[in-house]
């Protein structure tokens, strides 16, 4: 990772403390005429330095990072990679309606097609774009090949979107083994070692027989479970959850590994021991970009709004003439009008 932003952060914050330190003995040296008789500012005006320099930070690393990261290009308009060259991405979706229900993620809040297409982003992120080709195979009762080699990640967001591909099949029973068979067709025709097959399902109902075969091209394997695996959801009379243990089986009778999708995102470590996706050598951690626009906006907004802040709330001395609603209950000479009238 680029240390340049963090450096240039810390050198911003240790010339903004040198200031703020010089800008303090200034302060010093006239806070009986800034704060009153007692010389001491608010607790906005005590804490203003720091916030001027933590926001400094923040700026700076934000706006460098931004500068510095790659830009994201859209991958249609990049030339066409050789077929011995390119790289597959084979992903089985289960589709079916138990896919719909909202008891996934770390809140138990998403869906599990919206966990799903967590997963599957999180992974394509990671991976180097360029020669990444995506194949997709929806599976219900049955298996359709939805899109084919495409490297436009639009469609693939659209299709991990609010799609429900499910209304393209017959009702019944989820059929993953004809997903996996339709899969094996498609990658039997790509260069050995080429692919890396991803299956997303929530496991509801996987048969024990039956497992197709899989060609020379796929060199990795990984199945990645989503859904609640202890409390289950109802649907269609029956109680519908994450089977685990079926998907983990599944795994290893395709020489693959298991993920727990659920809660936790997809380890690079487990990508790389797949051995068919090239990370992506930048190493740009996930969410480094929206981080630098959080922390570039906080920054910029710290040090714009404080001025106006220290205005309203940076002294407890309000200097100006004094009003008394009674004269008399003051302990200052003022002069008695009613005695000047007697007079």
């Amino acid at each position: 990772m680029n240390q340049t932003p963090l450096l240039l952060a810390v050198a911003a914050v240790v010339l903004a403390t040198g200031a703020e330190w010089i800008h303090m003995g200034r302060v010093r040296s006239v806070a009986a005429l800034a704060f009153g008789p007692d010389k001491r500012a608010s607790l906005v005006g005590q804490a203003a330095p720091v916030i001027r320099v933590l926001a400094l930070g923040m700026l700076v690393w934000g706006v460098a990072t931004l500068f510095l990261l790659p830009p994201v290009a859209h991958r249609s308009s990049v030339k066409d990679v050789e077929v011995k060259d390119r790289q597959h991405l084979l992903l089985v979706l289960d589709v079916s309606p138990s896919m719909r229900l909202r008891d996934a993620g770390a809140g138990g809040k998403e869906s599990r097609m919206d966990r799903a297409r967590a997963v599957l982003e999180s992974v394509i992120a990671r991976s180097a774009h360029d020669k990444l080709h995506t194949t997709v195979v929806a599976v219900y009762n049955g298996a359709k090949p939805v899109v084919e080699e495409t490297r436009d990640l639009e469609i693939i967001h659209n299709i991990m979107g609010d799609l429900p591909m499910h209304y393209a099949f017959q009702s019944g029973q989820t059929r993953i083994f004809d997903g996996l068979e339709e899969a094996a067709k498609i990658a039997s025709k790509w260069p050995a070692g080429s692919a890396t097959l991803i299956l997303i399902s929530d496991g509801d109902s996987v048969p024990a027989t039956g497992m197709p075969k899989m060609p020379p091209s796929i060199g990795g394997v990984l199945v990645a479970g989503v859904g609640d695996p202890l409390k289950g959801s109802f649907i269609d009379g029956r109680h519908s959850r994450q089977d685990g243990t079926t998907l983990r089986q599944i795994a290893t009778r395709l020489g693959g590994e298991y993920h727990d999708g659920n809660a936790k995102l997809v380890p690079t470590a487990m990508l790389e021991r797949l051995g068919t996706i090239t990370m992506d050598g930048i190493a740009r951690l996930p969410g480094q970009r929206e981080l630098a626009i959080f922390l570039t906006t906080m920054g910029a907004s710290l040090l714009a709004g404080l001025p106006l802040l220290l205005h309203f709330a940076g002294s407890r001395w309000n200097p100006g003439p004094l009003r008394f609603q009674n004269p008399r209950k003051s302990s200052l000479p003022f002069p008695d009008k009613s005695d000047q009238l007697a007079t």
